[in-house]
């Protein structure tokens, strides 16, 4: 049974279900040339289901025999209006907070997958492959520069910068919404910067959204 409901930073519960989690890959550039992956030209989609999200500050705990499991850290928007085919000024106003997410993936098996031309969903939407944070109002933040980070041990593994995305959060979010409808409740995960790698046994990452959140776990 998926325990995982949304909250504020102050642990106090958002009373919304989370219903889907929108991803977006390729979102920086410097990360899809650490993969040697192509620039997309247009947003990248896929979605984890509701079953794949748990509070990132529980220890990481990941599927047996199923290779190395990557940590992708990213910045999380949390869905407070309905959005179909939104304008920009639509798009913003159903921002209800920011937040960050581990977007998990079995790198190995991932490869395997888009080898094959099948979809990437087997390497991505397991259970526990989404950890999220608690999340902060969206005013305490600037919706068009947000800074986070990842550190594993102490040392800086990954900075992310929205003015460094290739599709900023704001276009993204109606670029979605002409596609799918977005609901309350609902995560878009907005893409990783470079420094993606393997997690291991005994780590302690500490995620850090601008100065306004701070979070740690361990992988198990």
């Amino acid at each position: 049974m998926n325990l995982y409901q949304h909250h504020w930073k102050d642990s106090t519960p958002v009373h919304l279900p989370l219903g889907k989690i929108v991803c977006v890959g390729r979102n920086y550039a410097e990360h899809a040339k650490e993969l040697d992956n192509p620039v997309p030209s247009e947003p990248l989609l896929f979605i984890k289901p509701a079953t794949s999200a748990v509070h990132v500050t529980r220890p990481l705990a990941f599927p047996a025999n199923q290779g190395q499991v990557h940590f992708e850290t990213e910045l999380a928007v949390l869905i407070g209006k309905p959005l179909t085919s939104a304008s920009a000024s639509e798009a913003q106003a159903a921002i209800l907070g920011y937040g960050l997410a581990l977007d998990l993936t079995l790198r190995e098996l991932q490869s395997q997958l888009k080898d094959k031309g099948h979809p990437w969903e087997r390497a991505k939407a397991f259970d526990g492959a989404c950890p999220l944070s608690p999340f902060v109002a969206s005013d305490r933040l600037p919706g068009d520069h947000i800074t986070f980070s990842l550190d594993i041990n102490e040392q800086r593994q990954q900075s992310g910068d929205t003015r460094d995305m290739l599709f900023p959060v704001i276009p993204l979010l109606a670029h979605i919404s002409s596609q799918f409808t977005l609901l309350p409740g609902d995560v878009v995960l907005t893409g990783t910067p470079k420094g993606v790698g393997p997690l291991l046994c005994g780590q302690t990452l500490t995620l850090q959204l601008e100065d306004e959140l701070s979070v740690s776990t361990n992988v198990v």
